[in-house]
């Protein structure tokens, strides 16, 4: 079965240039013109991924991507911003939304399409994998759920693949380019801010647990698998 794409936009020429080459690359496309018809929709039909812009009537792209992220059932789909707005605390501020990645207008709709497949590719790649056990931390890759001491830990997509990462490679130095290529695909750094806050939330999240996400100076993260509260 082909996997379905939700593409929020209301541009029609853009939907026009999205669905036939989302549709050439075998995917079946659903498309919302407005902001709460595509959260609906993302409700109802549960896509594989969601490309969503930000300037949207009824509802803001950053509004649609925060409620997406804070629903359970709607909380693990990636998401592709893509918005006329390139300025890069714009680009930032998604990132911190939860979303998966950013395409600035205008695009290359070929390119738009290789970065969905890519998308795709890693998240299938992590489902794949068995539970990860450390410590009072339990990952389970299938249900993007991670258990703190029995707790489930509400997290962002982007958060759980963070987190994983950094337990998968606990000892390790993570320096914060090897994280926005591996968690978000990024082969140049756009701003390394955007590691150091999605850091800071999930300490918040990890409550005395933080302590075992150690900051490096100068070098990035690391994932300490000794130290405990």
């Amino acid at each position: 079965m082909a996997e379905t794409v939700l593409v929020i936009e209301d541009e029609q020429d853009v939907v026009d240039l999205l669905r036939y080459h989302l549709n050439r690359a075998g995917f079946t496309v659903s498309i919302a013109a407005t902001g709460i018809q595509g959260l609906e929709k993302a409700r109802a039909e549960r896509p594989e991924i969601i490309i969503l812009d930000l300037m949207l009537p009824e509802m803001p792209g950053e509004k649609v991507c925060k409620a997406l992220k804070e629903d359970a059932s709607t909380a693990t789909i990636p998401i592709i911003m893509l918005t006329a707005k390139s300025q890069p605390e714009e680009r930032i501020l998604g990132l911190e939304l939860g979303a998966d990645d950013y395409v600035p207008k205008p695009f290359s709709p070929k390119e738009l399409v290789l970065r969905v497949q890519a998308l795709l590719r890693r998240l299938r790649k992590s489902e794949q994998g068995h539970n990860v056990e450390v410590d009072e931390f339990l990952i389970d890759k299938a249900t993007f759920e991670v258990r703190l001491s029995g707790e489930r830990l509400d997290l962002t997509t982007t958060e759980f693949k963070l987190l994983t990462l950094l337990i998968e490679r606990r000892g390790r130095i993570q320096s914060r380019e090897m994280l926005l290529y591996d968690v978000w695909g990024y082969r140049n750094a756009i701003d390394t801010r955007t590691v150091d806050t999605h850091m800071r939330r999930l300490r918040e999240k990890l409550g005395d647990f933080a302590v075992r996400l150690e900051t490096v100076r100068g070098e990035g993260y690391r994932f300490s698998a000794l130290s405990k509260p």
